[in-house]
Protein backbone atom coordinates (compact mmCIF):
# COMPACT_ATOMS: atom_id res chain seq x y z
CA UNK A 1 0.00 0.00 0.00
CA UNK A 2 1.39 3.39 -1.03
CA UNK A 3 2.12 5.81 2.31
CA UNK A 4 -0.86 7.98 2.42
CA UNK A 5 -0.11 11.91 2.28
CA UNK A 6 -0.33 12.51 5.84
CA UNK A 7 0.48 16.32 5.03
CA UNK A 8 -2.78 18.36 4.60
CA UNK A 9 -1.36 20.77 1.87
CA UNK A 10 -5.02 22.63 0.81
CA UNK A 11 -8.70 22.17 2.36
CA UNK A 12 -11.28 23.31 -0.01
CA UNK A 13 -13.73 23.48 2.60
CA UNK A 14 -12.75 26.65 2.90
CA UNK A 15 -14.72 27.93 0.06
CA UNK A 16 -17.97 27.69 -1.72
CA UNK A 17 -18.22 23.96 -2.87
CA UNK A 18 -20.65 24.96 -5.13
CA UNK A 19 -18.02 27.08 -7.34
CA UNK A 20 -16.01 26.07 -10.38
CA UNK A 21 -12.76 25.08 -10.34
CA UNK A 22 -9.44 23.99 -12.65
CA UNK A 23 -7.18 22.05 -11.65
CA UNK A 24 -3.75 23.09 -14.14
CA UNK A 25 -0.94 20.45 -14.47
CA UNK A 26 -3.33 18.11 -12.97
CA UNK A 27 -1.52 14.43 -15.44
CA UNK A 28 -3.51 11.98 -13.73
CA UNK A 29 -6.60 13.72 -11.91
CA UNK A 30 -5.22 13.13 -8.59
CA UNK A 31 -5.95 16.93 -7.80
CA UNK A 32 -9.53 17.09 -9.37
CA UNK A 33 -10.27 13.12 -7.88
CA UNK A 34 -8.91 14.99 -4.58
CA UNK A 35 -11.38 18.12 -4.76
CA UNK A 36 -14.29 15.79 -6.26
CA UNK A 37 -13.85 13.67 -2.72
CA UNK A 38 -14.18 17.01 -0.57
CA UNK A 39 -17.74 17.50 -2.16
CA UNK A 40 -16.87 19.54 -5.24
CA UNK A 41 -18.50 18.46 -8.10
CA UNK A 42 -17.80 21.04 -10.77
CA UNK A 43 -14.16 20.37 -11.38
CA UNK A 44 -11.73 20.27 -14.66
CA UNK A 45 -8.51 18.55 -14.65
CA UNK A 46 -5.93 19.52 -17.12
CA UNK A 47 -2.51 18.83 -18.73
CA UNK A 48 -0.75 18.87 -21.68
CA UNK A 49 -1.65 15.89 -22.54
CA UNK A 50 -4.89 13.63 -22.29
CA UNK A 51 -3.43 9.78 -22.43
CA UNK A 52 -4.27 9.54 -18.29
CA UNK A 53 -6.88 11.84 -17.88
CA UNK A 54 -8.62 9.54 -20.47
CA UNK A 55 -8.14 6.43 -17.84
CA UNK A 56 -8.96 8.55 -14.87
CA UNK A 57 -11.83 9.48 -16.77
CA UNK A 58 -12.94 6.23 -17.75
CA UNK A 59 -12.51 5.04 -14.02
CA UNK A 60 -14.76 7.34 -12.61
CA UNK A 61 -12.02 9.47 -10.93
CA UNK A 62 -12.80 12.38 -12.44
CA UNK A 63 -15.67 14.28 -13.92
CA UNK A 64 -14.42 16.25 -16.80
CA UNK A 65 -10.68 17.18 -18.17
CA UNK A 66 -9.49 19.27 -20.56
CA UNK A 67 -5.88 19.92 -23.01
CA UNK A 68 -4.38 23.44 -21.66
CA UNK A 69 -1.11 24.91 -22.27
CA UNK A 70 -1.21 26.46 -18.83
CA UNK A 71 1.12 29.09 -20.65
CA UNK A 72 -1.74 29.91 -23.08
CA UNK A 73 -5.08 29.09 -21.49
CA UNK A 74 -7.65 28.32 -23.93
CA UNK A 75 -10.65 30.09 -21.65
CA UNK A 76 -11.30 33.31 -21.50
CA UNK A 77 -11.55 36.00 -18.69
CA UNK A 78 -13.48 35.33 -15.54
CA UNK A 79 -14.28 31.55 -16.70
CA UNK A 80 -13.74 29.66 -13.28
CA UNK A 81 -14.22 30.40 -10.13
CA UNK A 82 -10.51 29.02 -8.31
CA UNK A 83 -7.77 27.30 -10.33
CA UNK A 84 -5.27 24.85 -8.44
CA UNK A 85 -2.09 24.59 -9.17
CA UNK A 86 0.03 21.80 -7.14
CA UNK A 87 3.61 21.08 -7.82
CA UNK A 88 3.20 21.85 -11.73
CA UNK A 89 4.33 25.21 -11.77
CA UNK A 90 7.90 24.66 -11.39
CA UNK A 91 7.66 22.54 -14.48
CA UNK A 92 6.91 25.17 -16.75
CA UNK A 93 9.24 26.47 -19.13
CA UNK A 94 7.98 30.14 -18.52
CA UNK A 95 5.89 29.79 -15.44
CA UNK A 96 5.46 33.67 -14.69
CA UNK A 97 3.53 33.14 -18.14
CA UNK A 98 1.73 30.11 -16.88
CA UNK A 99 0.32 32.56 -13.44
CA UNK A 100 -0.71 35.84 -15.49
CA UNK A 101 -2.81 33.17 -17.63
CA UNK A 102 -4.25 31.65 -14.45
CA UNK A 103 -4.87 35.03 -12.94
CA UNK A 104 -6.91 35.77 -15.76
CA UNK A 105 -8.77 32.69 -16.29
CA UNK A 106 -9.66 32.94 -12.77
CA UNK A 107 -12.96 34.72 -11.47
CA UNK A 108 -12.19 34.48 -7.44
CA UNK A 109 -8.80 33.44 -7.05
CA UNK A 110 -5.76 30.71 -7.52
CA UNK A 111 -4.05 28.22 -5.29
CA UNK A 112 -0.33 27.83 -5.79
CA UNK A 113 1.21 24.94 -4.19
CA UNK A 114 5.35 25.25 -4.68
CA UNK A 115 8.63 24.12 -3.44
CA UNK A 116 10.18 27.39 -1.64
CA UNK A 117 13.22 28.67 -2.43
CA UNK A 118 14.92 29.46 1.15
CA UNK A 119 17.00 31.89 0.65
CA UNK A 120 14.87 35.27 1.05
CA UNK A 121 13.92 33.63 4.53
CA UNK A 122 17.93 32.62 5.28
CA UNK A 123 19.34 36.73 5.66
CA UNK A 124 22.63 34.66 7.23
CA UNK A 125 22.27 32.27 3.56
CA UNK A 126 22.26 35.72 1.85
CA UNK A 127 24.91 37.44 3.41
CA UNK A 128 27.73 34.67 2.55
CA UNK A 129 25.79 35.17 -0.84
CA UNK A 130 26.31 38.34 -1.40
CA UNK A 131 30.10 38.22 0.59
CA UNK A 132 31.14 35.15 -1.74
CA UNK A 133 29.83 36.88 -4.86
CA UNK A 134 32.10 39.99 -4.43
CA UNK A 135 34.95 37.09 -4.49
CA UNK A 136 34.03 35.04 -6.79
CA UNK A 137 30.79 33.83 -8.73
CA UNK A 138 31.92 30.00 -8.99
CA UNK A 139 32.29 29.87 -5.52
CA UNK A 140 28.51 30.63 -4.88
CA UNK A 141 27.68 27.29 -6.81
CA UNK A 142 29.60 25.42 -4.92
CA UNK A 143 28.32 26.33 -1.56
CA UNK A 144 25.07 26.54 -2.94
CA UNK A 145 24.66 23.20 -5.03
CA UNK A 146 20.94 23.49 -6.18
CA UNK A 147 21.26 27.50 -6.72
CA UNK A 148 20.48 26.37 -10.94
CA UNK A 149 18.35 23.36 -10.83
CA UNK A 150 17.48 21.41 -14.60
CA UNK A 151 15.24 18.60 -14.98
CA UNK A 152 15.84 16.01 -17.67
CA UNK A 153 13.13 17.30 -20.07
CA UNK A 154 15.26 20.70 -20.40
CA UNK A 155 13.40 22.96 -17.97
CA UNK A 156 14.29 25.28 -15.29
CA UNK A 157 13.17 24.22 -11.47
CA UNK A 158 11.80 27.32 -10.59
CA UNK A 159 10.95 27.84 -6.59
CA UNK A 160 8.25 30.24 -4.98
CA UNK A 161 8.72 33.02 -2.47
CA UNK A 162 6.08 34.84 -0.49
CA UNK A 163 7.54 38.21 -1.31
CA UNK A 164 7.43 37.13 -5.32
CA UNK A 165 3.94 37.00 -5.02
CA UNK A 166 3.28 39.97 -2.59
CA UNK A 167 4.74 41.51 -5.91
CA UNK A 168 3.04 40.03 -7.85
CA UNK A 169 -0.46 40.87 -6.49
CA UNK A 170 0.50 44.59 -5.79
CA UNK A 171 1.34 44.63 -9.74
CA UNK A 172 -2.21 44.21 -10.32
CA UNK A 173 -3.75 45.90 -7.95
CA UNK A 174 -4.97 42.73 -5.78
CA UNK A 175 -5.74 43.08 -2.43
CA UNK A 176 -5.06 40.02 -0.37
CA UNK A 177 -3.15 36.88 -0.64
CA UNK A 178 -2.99 34.49 1.94
CA UNK A 179 0.37 32.03 2.65
CA UNK A 180 0.68 28.73 4.64
CA UNK A 181 4.24 26.85 5.34
CA UNK A 182 3.91 23.14 4.87
CA UNK A 183 6.56 20.55 4.98
CA UNK A 184 5.59 17.37 2.90
CA UNK A 185 9.00 16.42 1.65
CA UNK A 186 10.32 13.43 3.23
CA UNK A 187 10.86 10.84 0.12
CA UNK A 188 13.24 8.19 0.16
CA UNK A 189 13.84 5.18 -2.22
CA UNK A 190 11.01 2.42 -2.29
CA UNK A 191 8.12 5.23 0.59
CA UNK A 192 4.86 4.59 -1.84
CA UNK A 193 5.68 0.85 -0.74
CA UNK A 194 5.56 1.88 2.95
CA UNK A 195 2.56 1.25 4.86
CA UNK A 196 1.08 4.68 6.76
CA UNK A 197 1.24 2.86 10.05
CA UNK A 198 2.48 3.75 13.48
CA UNK A 199 3.91 -0.06 13.83
CA UNK A 200 6.02 0.74 10.76
CA UNK A 201 9.23 2.63 11.44
CA UNK A 202 9.92 4.30 8.31
CA UNK A 203 6.38 5.79 8.53
CA UNK A 204 7.25 7.08 12.33
CA UNK A 205 10.71 8.42 10.98
CA UNK A 206 9.12 10.38 8.84
CA UNK A 207 6.54 11.45 11.10
CA UNK A 208 9.10 13.00 13.60
CA UNK A 209 11.39 14.52 11.03
CA UNK A 210 8.03 16.68 9.88
CA UNK A 211 7.30 17.69 13.36
CA UNK A 212 10.79 18.37 14.05
CA UNK A 213 10.87 20.72 10.56
CA UNK A 214 8.13 21.93 11.94
CA UNK A 215 8.95 23.38 15.15
CA UNK A 216 11.98 24.65 13.47
CA UNK A 217 10.16 26.85 11.04
CA UNK A 218 7.31 28.13 13.89
CA UNK A 219 10.61 29.21 15.60
CA UNK A 220 11.82 30.79 12.38
CA UNK A 221 15.13 29.17 12.40
CA UNK A 222 14.66 27.36 8.95
CA UNK A 223 12.06 27.95 6.24
CA UNK A 224 9.45 25.66 4.95
CA UNK A 225 10.01 23.26 2.26
CA UNK A 226 6.90 24.11 0.42
CA UNK A 227 4.33 27.41 0.36
CA UNK A 228 0.99 27.19 -0.30
CA UNK A 229 -0.12 30.45 -2.08
CA UNK A 230 -3.57 31.81 -2.58
CA UNK A 231 -3.79 34.79 -4.75
CA UNK A 232 -7.52 36.51 -4.18
CA UNK A 233 -8.81 38.25 -6.85
CA UNK A 234 -12.11 38.83 -4.70
CA UNK A 235 -12.11 39.71 -0.89
CA UNK A 236 -13.39 36.62 1.00
CA UNK A 237 -16.05 36.48 3.28
CA UNK A 238 -14.83 37.10 7.16
CA UNK A 239 -15.68 33.49 7.38
CA UNK A 240 -13.73 31.71 5.17
CA UNK A 241 -10.36 34.52 6.57
CA UNK A 242 -11.28 32.86 10.25
CA UNK A 243 -11.21 29.51 9.00
CA UNK A 244 -7.80 30.38 6.65
CA UNK A 245 -6.06 31.62 10.41
CA UNK A 246 -7.02 29.18 12.08
CA UNK A 247 -5.52 26.63 9.88
CA UNK A 248 -2.22 28.08 9.72
CA UNK A 249 -2.34 30.83 6.94
CA UNK A 250 -1.29 33.94 7.25
CA UNK A 251 -3.26 36.87 5.50
CA UNK A 252 -1.24 39.76 3.75
CA UNK A 253 -3.31 42.85 2.98
CA UNK A 254 -1.53 44.39 -0.47
CA UNK A 255 -2.32 48.29 0.71
CA UNK A 256 -3.39 50.02 -2.22
CA UNK A 257 -1.19 52.31 -5.12
CA UNK A 258 -2.25 55.42 -4.20
CA UNK A 259 -1.45 56.78 -7.55
CA UNK A 260 -4.10 54.91 -9.46
CA UNK A 261 -6.58 56.16 -6.72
Amino acid sequence: MATRNIFRLFEPSYYCKEKSWLTIGDAYGHDSHYLIKQGIQNVTASDLNEDFLKVSQELGLINEFSIENAEMLSMGDDQVDYILCKESYHHFPRPYAALYEMIRVAREAIIIIEPQDPISKMPLLLSLFNICGKINQDFINKIWKNRFSFEPVGNYVYKVSEREFEKFAAGLGLKMIAIKPINPNFWFPGSNKEPAANSNKNFKSIKFKKATRDILCNLGIVPSQTLAIIVFKKTPNTDVLISMKSNGYKVINIPKNPYLE
